[in-house]
């Protein structure tokens, strides 16, 4: 995983409440458990008309969101079925986070444990952004803040532990794993005890 602390970014904006995991990775791409090349399944029944062929007047597939990597989106983003596809459709696309007004717990978490930082903003933010995608943000992690184009900074909120893993590009796995040391010693001192 990536860590993330600080980077700018442009937005593209999908203005849709409610979208759900079926609409962000359709449940026929689900056959896979490799994350490289979901992508250009991301968004496919909005992107894609039945013949393959690009959507022209859908935001993704716009010159000027090409590059991305924050999305906005209407309220209720990732809410649906909990598939962990989903963020890494949005990863795989290039986006580094999601931001809206309300993002679905079990899409949260996904994102969280797979280094897709999911931003939950005020109305009055959101709706600026929604109506001017294409500007560039500071997403700042390690100051919990997105600083907008005119220097006004947005507040938000992430899990402690979570904001640890991605601050050093750590998952729950890896984080385990540099443990194992401290585990060893703890498991050593309480075989002794116990014998």
């Amino acid at each position: 995983m990536e860590p993330i602390r600080q980077f700018r970014a442009r937005t593209a904006a999908l203005p849709f409440t409610n979208i759900d995991t079926d609409q962000i990775i359709p449940a026929r791409f689900l056959r896979t458990t490799e994350r490289a090349g979901l992508g250009k399944q991301l968004f496919a029944d909005w992107r894609y008309a039945a013949d393959g062929t690009p959507r022209p007047e859908f935001a993704l597939n716009q010159p000027a969101a090409a590059g991305c990597q924050v999305l906005v989106a209407g309220r209720n983003f990732g809410c649906g079925s909990s598939r962990e596809h989903a963020p890494w459709a949005l990863l795989d696309y290039g986006f580094r986070a999601i931001i809206s007004t309300e993002i679905a717990d079990i899409f949260r978490s996904n994102s969280l444990k797979n280094g897709l930082l999911p931003i939950v903003v005020d109305e009055a933010s959101a709706a600026w952004l929604l109506a001017n995608p294409g500007v560039e943000l500071l997403i700042d992690l390690e100051g919990n803040r997105v600083v907008l184009p005119d220097g006004r900074e947005v507040k938000f909120q992430i899990e402690r532990f979570a904001r640890y893993g991605l601050l050093n590009g750590v998952d729950e796995l890896g984080y385990l794993r540099s443990q194992e040391p401290a585990i060893a010693r703890f498991e050593s001192s309480h075989d002794r005890a116990g014998a």
